[in-house]
């Protein structure tokens, strides 16, 4: 992209002054409609060292109300980053609807400083551009304006800005090793720059080539941009999102009325396993903080089956420091308020920890689905999107364990009834146990596709048969270590 791009000419003094008056003052409108139509803008400003991103940046938002915008500033990912997954510390900071987020570098710094540092390999290269297409792809179907600016300079203008900036006790630390680096090995670099904008390049979400050599026409540049690709997303009708056509390996998983349920474990049989499983969990619980494993166990299943009973054997066979469990309730509004995804991203473990989620980003295809809290393209979309989650966990290296906890009809109904009539219990049941109750056949049926479209190789479900809870709890505890051992 870079070496067949022809530059735009820049205009006269006086018209790009004229110019960039008028840009600032339509920026700084579109802002108050970006906010009305609840509309995430996520800005990446890439490019060369030196080559004005930081000044730019300091100019577009100064014409803009500070109340909506954030920016982020990425640099270097730090030890504790690094503990994270790879996309981790961008979709954490994705904005709410009707806001901006402005990133000072970002995928394309970290992906090709990796590679040009021989950091990554050819295939790591290719597994982390699968990522950000994927990242970027998922954001716009979701409604977000995805907009990526690389802001290109010549080897000799990049070294004469470099120089001056040395040059000037108070300006030579902002000059890094890397940009000095960089323009030593400005021709490698180009190579690997181009590589990835061309293979980043997406029609949701396109490079947008900036001329840097001027400060100002730069600044005109990106914000005319800005306008004119707010102006398209303000104008366009939300649309259904194209479904993407699943490529990960499904196995085969039985349809839950075909789990027999039968199963069971004698007190004795119980105290003896569990005792047995929470020690050899624990030894495996140092073996993975030691190796800097992570764990990922989600829980799903019908209300009352006995998914808490279930966490606590886990749970209080790990050390406290080194494990968290997260119920997950209905999402509040700053997390209805951007990709339904985000606020499971800002929950995942470090590597060598545990997370334990009562409850999931299965919600998307089960209760939404079925209460119309999202749209059927909404949920359609959730099952492959759920999966590339998952394969981003895999890939960063963590442990991903799926129970669906299962019980019968009669069982739920005599559960629902003790914990009615039980004093200490009637906190657990709730109207809305009864109202899904109600709709247990259409459950079943989601139930069922949720299962067969999400059953990957690299993260498979584990059906619990718990209308014996003890069963289940072993059942559980048996699986979690099987997992953790075949990794180790």
């Amino acid at each position: 992209m870079l070496k067949e791009w022809v530059k735009m000419a820049k205009p006269e003094e006086a018209e790009l002054n004229e110019r960039l008056e008028k840009a600032r003052a339509e920026l700084s409108a579109r802002q108050v409609q970006v906010k009305e139509k609840k509309l995430p803008v996520m800005v990446m400003l890439e490019g060369w060292g030196a080559a004005g991103k930081g000044s730019v940046l300091g100019k577009i938002i100064k014409n803009m109300d500070p109340r909506f915008f954030k920016v982020a500033t990425m640099g270097k990912p730090t030890e504790e980053d690094l503990r994270e997954p790879f996309l981790y510390r961008y979709f954490s900071k994705i904005p709410e609807e009707g806001k901006f987020m402005f990133f000072d570098g970002g995928l394309l710094e970290e992906v090709t400083n990796d590679f040009l540092h021989d950091n990554l390999d050819d295939q790591g290269y290719r597994q982390r551009i699968t990522s950000v297409r994927r990242f970027e792809r998922t954001l716009s179907d979701n409604g977000y304006l995805v907009l990526k600016f690389f802001f290109h300079i010549s080897e000799k203008e990049q070294k004469k800005r470099i120089e001056e900036l040395k040059s000037d006790k108070n300006t030579s630390w902002r000059v890094s090793k890397a940009d000095e680096w960089q323009n030593h090995h400005y021709d490698k670099a180009l190579e690997i720059f181009d590589r990835y904008l061309f293979d980043t390049d997406q029609s949701k979400a396109p490079w947008y080539l900036i001329d840097s050599k001027d400060k100002k026409w730069a600044e005109l540049q990106v914000t005319e941009y800005m306008v004119r690709a707010i102006d398209t997303a303000l104008s366009n009708e939300k649309q259904s999102a194209l479904l993407v056509q699943n490529t990960f390996e499904l196995l085969p998983i039985k349809k839950l009325s075909e789990i027999s349920l039968d199963k069971e474990l004698t007190d004795e049989e119980y105290r003896k396993e569990l005792d047995e499983c929470q020690k050899k969990l624990r030894k495996l619980h140092n073996e993975i903080y030691r190796k800097r494993i992570p764990v990922v166990i989600l829980y799903e299943g019908w209300d009352a089956a006995g998914k808490g009973g279930n966490i606590k054997r886990i749970a209080s066979a790990l050390d406290p420091r080194g494990y968290e469990v997260h119920p997950i309730a209905s999402p509040e509004p700053h997390e209805k308020a951007r990709h339904f995804l985000w606020r499971f991203w800002t929950r995942l473990p470090k590597d060598g920890h545990i997370a334990i989620f009562d409850r999931t980003w299965y919600g998307r295809v089960m209760v939404e689905r079925l209460e119309g809290f999202c749209s059927e393209n909404d949920w359609q979309r959730a099952y492959n999107e759920m999966n590339e989650f998952e394969k981003e966990l895999s890939d960063w290296g963590a442990i991903v364990i799926k129970f669906w906890v299962q019980i019968d009809k009669d069982t739920q109904l005599a559960r629902f009834t003790d914990r009615q009539n039980t004093p200490e219990k009637q906190w657990k049941i709730t109207d809305e146990d009864w109202r899904n109750r109600e709709k247990w056949d259409q459950y079943e049926v989601a139930i069922d596709e949720m299962l067969e479209k999400t059953n990957t190789s690299f993260a498979p479900w584990h059906v619990l048969e718990s209308n014996d809870k003890k069963y289940a709890r072993i059942k559980a505890l048996k699986t979690v270590i099987k997992e953790i051992e075949k990794r180790l």
